[in-house]
């Protein structure tokens, strides 16, 4: 079996969803192929072949030169199936001029022979909706957050071509199915949910040891879909309650420059700390040293980092974005708090502050043990082995 994966850029070493996805194909005997937008130098990159898209943006000199060679390829490496593609294209009433655009912008998904050809986002299948029936492949796409919870609003019936010809979904949650289906996808369409996964050999808990004050923790990036401001009003509140604590955000993104602001106007300075992006090493020393992990997010596909935290018996307190109620059990293996309501998340946190240990242990312990269960990287692999070999 051959598998093509379209991705924006070829997947980093901290990238581990797509990485551990592609070992295990390779492991039986499937090839994989990349198309990507970007290339990444990577010393550890995996063992793939990689077709790269043509840029067509930028310097104008660049953009001609790109766009002559894909015409090139279009005449002398396929033109059947740019053909083929063209015709597709004009039954969805593509205007001629958009038509050609995307064949030549397509061309360098044109040219394998390949059994799957899997978008990694939704957002990727635009303008490429025909391409999987062109070579003789199936369609698969994954959706994450982003692609299904938050571009669709700016963009209404955006999938509504994909969702006719695709074969097979990919979802990490059942909340994003569910938002599929309001999209308009039809009951009828395959959606497989293979959640994330993470490596359980490695985020593995330690004996911990007593924190003189409180720490909190939140990996995520900077971005106003992680819910931070709302955080750090919950935080605010516990101040003012007169509660000693360290908050720890790890990750970078646009919006630091704005969250050090809300910092300093919630009297937060000296209780707030900024660390960037770690290494996994770090992340997980961070871990080893944290009371209560927090993710707050206003959308969240389902978010490994929880995953992590919970592998670790951290105490995980998280909002209700689509798939973290899924990833943590509500007063089971950690808290679910309904998102953009820092008091109910400040009481939340206060509420967990005052259980007993034997309560908190309970806790840590039975995530743990969901999480070493249901979310490791060997069931991921064979999951998505099944998902491409059973019709």
């Amino acid at each position: 079996m051959k598998i093509g994966l379209v991705l924006p850029s070829t997947p980093g070493y901290s990238e581990t969803f797509f990485r551990n996805k592609i070992l295990g194909l390779q492991q039986n005997g499937i090839k994989v192929i990349l198309f990507v937008n970007d290339y990444k130098s990577d010393e550890y990159f995996l063992n793939c072949k990689v077709i790269k898209a043509p840029r067509l943006g930028g310097n104008k000199f660049k953009v001609v030169l790109n766009i002559f060679m894909q015409v090139l390829k279009m005449v002398l490496v396929s033109p059947r199936n740019s053909l083929k593609l063209f015709i597709l294209n004009k039954k969805d009433k593509l205007s001629t001029t958009q038509n050609v655009k995307q064949v030549i912008a397509n061309q360098f998904l044109l040219t394998e022979k390949l059994d799957w050809i899997h978008f990694g986002f939704g957002t990727m299948t635009l303008g490429r909706e025909n391409v999987a029936q062109t070579i003789g492949a199936k369609m698969a796409v994954s959706f994450r957050g982003f692609d299904i919870g938050i571009y669709p609003l700016k963009h209404p019936n955006c999938y509504k071509s994909m969702f006719q010809k695709v074969n097979k979904i990919h979802v990490i949650s059942d909340d994003l199915a569910n938002l599929l289906y309001q999209e308009g996808l039809s009951e009828y369409k395959k959606i497989v949910k293979i959640t994330p996964a993470i490596d359980t050999h490695f985020f593995l808990s330690e004996a911990k040891k007593e924190n003189a004050i409180l720490q909190f923790t939140t990996i995520a990036r900077l971005h106003w879909k992680k819910g931070l401001e709302n955080t750090l009003e919950a935080l605010c509140l516990l101040n003012q309650q007169g509660i000693d604590f360290k908050y720890t955000i790890i990750g970078d993104g646009g919006e630091k420059e704005r969250l050090i602001f809300a910092v300093k106007q919630l009297k937060l300075t000296e209780k707030v700390i900024f660390t960037g992006k770690l290494s996994s090493e770090k992340v997980k020393k961070q871990l080893e040293a944290t009371d209560i992990y927090i993710q707050y997010s206003l959308q969240e596909g389902f978010c490994n980092a929880v995953l992590e935290a919970q592998a670790m018996g951290v105490l995980c307190i998280v909002s209700d974005a689509e798939g973290l109620s899924e990833n943590v059990i509500d007063k089971v293996t950690g808290f679910v708090v309904p998102k953009q309501q820092p008091k109910l998340l400040f009481k939340k946190i206060k509420e967990v502050i005052d259980l007993d240990d034997a309560q908190k242990k309970e806790l840590s312990l039975k995530a743990m043990e969901r999480v070493q269960n249901e979310f490791t990287i060997e069931k991921q692999q064979q999951e998505f082995l099944n998902f491409y070999e059973e019709n």
